[in-house]
């Protein structure tokens, strides 16, 4: 594989982003959107499994308009550390709307690329960036043709481009994956996601994993659950080999 770190060009400034792909030929592009406490090496990894199967995979530093200085330790995961309370500074700052914009520059990227195949491109999210995948999805209808939440926190929720309200404007297919225990996104909450799904006549899924929490997917958390992780891996390839090749 061909890994580099590049910056892309933003109307807010460069956003650094790890591109991994496979040494030979293009590929079809994919973009990894990471969880709250940020880039670090388990993503980098995930990335690297993605790629291994024929995608170019594209992870970008979301935080990247508060600074370079915006990855963080195996700290980030303890309330109230100093890099927990730093990321929250920035993450309780995020919006929609100019992730979207985010969306589009590596859009752009991957269409001046000749080592990134032309045409749909696939993207996923696990935690924060559950509902940016699914609102990617949404805004660039044309170009998302497949997209995926894992553990997506508040999907149903008041924010500008909330999920729940745009199910309907994506033309490509949707998969929400949801823990059963997770305080960030409560079972009623999930419920009621599932009904407006099903009204958005969308033709993927939303699909409950029992027996796991919120991160059930991440090898380096306490809640990892191999089962269910592998099952996260099945489900995503499938949907990007239908949608993608």
């Amino acid at each position: 594989m061909i890994e580099d770190i590049i910056d892309i060009d933003t109307g807010d400034g460069a956003m650094e982003t790890f591109v991994c792909r496979p040494d030979r030929g293009a590929h079809p592009p994919v973009l990894l959107l990471m969880d709250a406490p940020g880039i670090r090496e388990e993503l980098y990894d995930m990335a690297r499994r993605l790629s291994t199967v024929g995608y170019a995979v594209l992870m970008p530093n979301l935080y990247y308009r508060a600074g370079r200085d915006t990855k963080y330790g195996s700290a980030v995961l303890e309330h109230g550390s100093d890099d927990h309370t730093r990321m929250r500074a920035v993450r309780t700052k995020m919006t929609i709307p100019p992730v979207m914009e985010d969306v589009a520059a590596i859009i752009a990227y991957c269409d001046a690329s000749s080592d990134i195949k032309d045409g749909p491109v696939g993207a996923h999210g696990y935690c924060m960036s559950g509902p940016y995948a699914l609102a990617a999805a949404a805004r660039y209808p044309d170009r998302i043709a497949a997209a995926a939440s894992f553990y997506g926190t508040w999907l149903v929720s008041d924010a500008v481009e909330s999920p729940h309200l745009t199910l309907g404007q994506a033309k490509g297919e949707l998969y929400i994956s949801c823990a059963e225990f997770d305080d960030l996104a409560p079972l009623p909450m999930v419920d009621e996601l599932k009904a407006l799904f099903d009204e958005s006549g969308n033709f993927g899924e939303l699909e409950i994993h029992p027996g796991v929490h919120h991160g059930f997917a991440f090898p380096k958390r306490k809640i990892y659950d191999q089962a269910a992780a592998e099952r996260h891996w099945e489900r995503l390839i499938a949907l990007y080999r239908r949608h993608l090749g």
